[in-house]
């Protein structure tokens, strides 16, 4: 199991100081949130590479389908060579109007379809962009013309930056982006229901059903010849600072199911009492397990 901590504060000089005591303290990935209108994360990401050596950096989450890819590109590659290879790029689709209203107030929502085709290309886009070479490409989207000049660097990781890629269970279209990905991001809808429906909200997700999933993963990659490779299983909870037993206890059943990422967070802690909270669970160390 490795362990990765998500900052839900939007201070950038805290991001920094607290990815510092991550890496100090045993964690293998820290993590800050993309937002519309917030703080840079890659401007954030670029100063935490330059305090640290050793822990990976990344995203939880981009909304890949609202970025340019080449800028999106630039900066990744950026952070990655800065880094020297850390970089873990989180993408999803972003959140649809009826769950968060204020991610759309520059623009509408285009439809999940239009989202996930986006998503869809913009990671073909992120293949070629990454490695500093002429390519072409012809998209519903997005295109790019082959060009000799003034090519960008390429990243450190190779063939790309590892990129966990978020997958709706069971949903077949959602998971088969996941398969070729270098990790999972879980999300969940009870099969037959509508994703903006209150019941899809309401699921519980379960090791159980974690372990389901799991399992179709693991074939689908076995059957792409892809089942050698290093692959991330993610899930995202809180433990205790104080207790670490009970921490243990609370990611020993996603263990179990083959999670091989534990991604700790609690979003619910007020603004004025992030920094604490954060720091004190990073001091304590990642759970035990």
């Amino acid at each position: 199991m490795e362990y990765g901590f998500i900052y839900t504060g939007s201070d950038p000089e805290i991001a920094v100081d607290l990815a510092v005591v991550a890496e100090s303290n045993g964690w293998d990935a820290f993590f800050v949130w993309e937002g519309i209108w917030a703080t840079d994360p890659w401007a954030t990401l670029a100063a935490a590479a330059m305090r640290t050596e050793r822990i990976r950096l990344g995203t939880m989450l981009t909304p890949v389908p609202r970025r340019r890819p080449w800028e999106l590109a630039g900066q990744t590659m950026t952070v990655d060579r800065l880094s020297g290879g850390r970089v873990i790029l989180s993408a999803g689709l972003g959140v649809p109007e009826s769950v968060e209203e204020r991610f759309w107030i520059f623009e509408s929502d285009p439809g999940r379809r239009v989202r996930a085709e986006r998503l869809d290309e913009s990671l073909e886009l992120l293949g070629h962009l990454w490695k500093g070479e002429p390519f072409a490409y012809e998209g519903r989207h997005y295109r790019a013309r082959r060009t000799e000049e003034m090519l960008p660097l390429p990243t450190v990781q190779q063939p790309r930056i590892t990129t966990w890629v978020v997958g709706m269970w069971p949903r077949p279209r959602s998971m088969r982006r996941v398969v070729t990905a270098d990790g999972w991001l879980p999300n969940y809808a009870p099969p037959g229901a509508e994703l903006s429906s209150p019941e899809v909200q309401a699921a519980a997700y379960t090791p159980e059903i974690a372990a389901e999933a799991i399992a179709w993963i693991r074939r689908e990659r076995e059957a792409a010849g892809l089942g050698d490779r290093p692959y991330a299983i993610t899930h995202e909870g809180a433990t205790s600072a104080t207790d670490a037993a009970a921490a243990a206890a609370t990611v020993l059943p996603w263990a179990d199911a083959g999670v091989n990422w534990w991604l700790e967070s609690d979003w619910t802690i007020p603004a004025d009492r992030i920094e604490a909270a954060a720091r004190a669970r990073l001091e304590a160390g990642p759970p035990n397990v």
